[in-house]
């Protein structure tokens, strides 16, 4: 098992009881759980019926983003409804063009919702139920140009040919014919109102997925009082400060560089956020490193007046770039070319301070043809742009 795969399962598990997978696979709904605060966003957990739906392996799919689903005929606006939902910590429902492995497509009612730790009101991960849409009862399209021009033969001769209230590439029996499919419809506006909409769900699919939604909540609940990690299916109480909101955990989790974030608005200023290239720096494990400061890297041999500089820039709300001897879980030492600086939200108040990594003599030191100094600045503006961008939409951190 690979790093990420560790992570992955222990995103789960830790959370649950172990019997929670046995539980959750006797369910016959189709559907996945995500975890927002991996990078990347993966499939933490992917039911035995979605598995049968889409044609994937368990190994296939677990440690990958749903977007492996997606392909030329998925709806854009559909997408950024889901990434919109999880932004605000919601949920949504959806129809949506997904496509098998074998490159078939299909059309779903997309049901998503997140999971709240009952303690600290922070989103743990989101589940993400499917419920295939049914054929409508198909009626005849009589004329398939009409008063169309530059149609050829094969494209206008189509009479006797009935369709359901899918697209084209839904309805299609082969390959062969989903790319026929997909020139007509270049050549077809889809939207101008002549062809047939997507695939809609009716009530009795919506409500499937509804009760699906619940049945899953129930579970993750009642296996969460094993391991003392309560969630619960609604938010049961605010979230605290240094709590990061689930769409800053994906959009930080992009980025390959070791850093952290920091809450100056605690008590001793905690980490509330570590990279997986921080975690991989220092030896360390998520668990060990949230909420507390910084200072556990250094030891006796660490410059104590670097310390003090570090104090002082950050007093004074300002940046500042040193070397400084830091230790790993397992004391081997390493020296960190560390750059720190304040991190603002779109009002202009500070919301954390990041602080990014480097190892002096590593052979990464260089990488892509920028200089150390360079990476750590991208990695900052990243940041910033991230969290003010989170801010403007009244989802991320009200500092004061």
């Amino acid at each position: 098992m690979d790093s990420q795969e560790g992570i992955v399962e222990q995103s789960f598990d830790s959370f649950y009881s172990q019997y929670v997978r046995e539980a959750l696979d006797e369910l016959p709904d189709n559907f996945t759980i995500t975890d927002p605060s991996i990078p990347g966003h993966p499939i933490v957990f992917a039911s035995r019926g979605f598995l049968k739906m889409v044609g994937y392996m368990k190994e296939e799919v677990v440690g990958r983003n749903g977007r492996i689903f997606q392909g030329p005929g998925t709806n854009r606006r559909a997408v950024m409804e889901i990434r919109e939902a999880i932004r605000e910590e919601r949920a949504v429902q959806v129809n949506l063009l997904n496509y098998r492995k074998d490159g078939t497509p299909f059309w779903m009612l997309f049901h998503m919702s997140p999971v709240f730790n009952k303690k600290n009101g922070r989103v743990t991960h989101f589940v993400g139920v499917q419920v295939p849409i049914g054929r409508r009862p198909r009626r005849l399209l009589s004329d398939c140009v009409g008063n169309r021009k530059n149609i050829n033969d094969d494209g206008c001769k189509m009479k006797g040919i009935f369709f359901g209230s899918c697209r084209r590439e839904v309805r299609s029996d082969s390959l062969l014919d989903l790319g026929h499919a997909l020139a007509l419809d270049s050549t077809f506006d889809a939207d101008d109102g002549e062809l047939e909409d997507p695939c809609e769900a009716n009530d009795i699919e919506k409500e499937r997925a509804e009760t699906a939604v619940k049945n899953i909540m129930s579970l993750l609940a009642r296996y969460s009082q094993l391991t003392g990690k309560l969630v619960c299916a609604n938010r049961c109480s605010l979230p605290r400060e240094g709590t990061l909101n689930a769409s800053l955990y994906i959009s930080l989790g992009r980025h390959k560089q070791s850093f952290v974030l920091t809450d100056p608005h605690l008590p001793d200023i905690p980490i509330v956020y570590a990279s997986d290239a921080f975690l991989k720096l220092t030896g360390y494990t998520i668990d060990e490193i949230l909420g507390r400061n910084c200072r556990f890297l250094s030891g006796e041999d660490t410059d104590s007046s670097t310390l003090m500089k570090i104090k002082e820039s950050i007093q004074n709300k300002q940046a500042c770039t040193v070397r400084i001897l830091n230790y790993r879980k397992d004391r081997s030492t390493f020296w960190n070319f560390l750059h720190i600086s304040p991190v603002r939200n779109a009002s202009g108040k500070i919301a954390y301070f990041v602080g990014v990594q480097i190892e002096e003599g590593c052979e990464n030191e260089r990488r892509h043809g920028l200089s150390p100094e360079m990476r750590q600045l991208s990695v900052v503006g990243a940041v910033k742009v991230a969290v003010r961008s989170l801010s403007m939409g009244n989802a991320g951190p009200s500092k004061t």
